[in-house]
């Protein structure tokens, strides 16, 4: 029974790893061959790009962890191996998150009706607002990479000390669950601005439908096509969002005594969160669909020749 689970969490996860690749590789080169006809890109554009390309990273990262894991290499990693699969983790996590965060503002800005001073003055300004907050969240990025680099200092000094294999698989797992600790720290603040986003766009939907209640358009107005599209998109991300939350709560709770089965768990959660929400965002952006129903009916054409 339990090779029999372990076969098909392996086969669940690598087929999470293909699906994420596609997902955000198709985002990527779409963008980045209308960034070659046009030689410019819209603002939202410029953030679908970025999200691809981190979150292809951390799907990536997430494979070299569970090689690494299957190795038995953790606790044996050089001082410098280890600062750089970190670094790169804890980088690539931090735009995943706060990329896909401020994708969710945009959309509030762009589509709510408020008529609030302040949210007018916001709605005015933006690309400024996103950049504002863009730069804001390197703050966060480097406190956290502070974090880490000093548990790694504390790691390494472990390592040096303690020769046994028992007592490094020990430490290092003492190091590992205070670094998912903080990513869990650092991820709640561009949770909840996505949370308030996606509360206050429901609130301008609502105001909305209240004005058209006596139009006969309803749902045909394009005001109304545009929230409801958001509301799909934003939704999506929080309750994957969640589930990404639920992959460092796994990591940091061993579920199974068997080899590597808590780790995979933990993988085949995290992995669900940049593989799904790219393929949504594919779905709800007018010229990513536009595209991927050009690929779509071009392999089809393929097959019949």
């Amino acid at each position: 029974m339990g090779s029999n689970l372990y076969g098909i969490l392996t086969i669940v996860m690598i087929a999470e790893f293909i699906f994420g690749n596609v997902s955000n590789g198709f985002i990527l080169l779409t963008n980045c061959i209308d960034w070659a006809r046009k030689r410019t890109l819209s603002f939202i554009c410029w953030i679908l790009l970025f999200l691809a390309i981190s979150r292809m990273v951390s799907i990536w990262e997430m494979l070299l962890a569970w090689l690494k894991y299957m190795k038995n290499s953790f606790s044996f990693l050089a001082g410098t191996e280890l600062r750089v699969m970190m670094f790169i983790w804890v980088v690539s996590n931090h735009f995943s998150l706060w990329l896909a965060t401020i994708l969710s503002i945009f959309y509030l800005l762009k589509i709510a009706t408020f008529s609030r001073p302040v949210f007018l003055y916001l709605k005015w300004r933006v690309k400024k607002v996103i950049l504002t907050i863009l730069l804001g969240s390197l703050i966060f990025l480097m406190f956290n990479i502070l974090l880490v680099n000093r548990h790694i200092e504390d790691w390494m000094y472990q390592y040096e000390r303690n020769l046994t294999w028992n007592s490094r698989v020990s430490k290092f797992g003492a190091f590992s669950n205070l670094v998912l600790l903080e990513m869990i720290v650092f991820s709640v603040t561009p949770f909840t601005m996505a949370l308030v986003s996606f509360i206050l766009l429901i609130f301008s939907l609502w105001k909305h439908l209240q004005k058209m209640h006596l139009n006969s358009r309803g749902e045909k107005d394009p005001s109304t096509k545009a929230h409801v599209n958001a509301l799909r998109i934003m939704v999506s991300f929080l309750i994957l969002y969640a589930t990404y939350f639920l992959s460092f709560f796994i990591s940091l709770i061993p579920m199974a005594h068997k080899k590597g089965l808590d780790l995979m768990f933990s993988l085949i959660v995290g992995l669900f969160y940049p593989a799904s929400h790219s393929f949504i965002l594919i779905l709800g952006h007018s010229n990513l669909r536009q595209a991927s129903l050009f690929v779509v009916m071009y392999l089809r054409c393929g097959q019949k020749h």
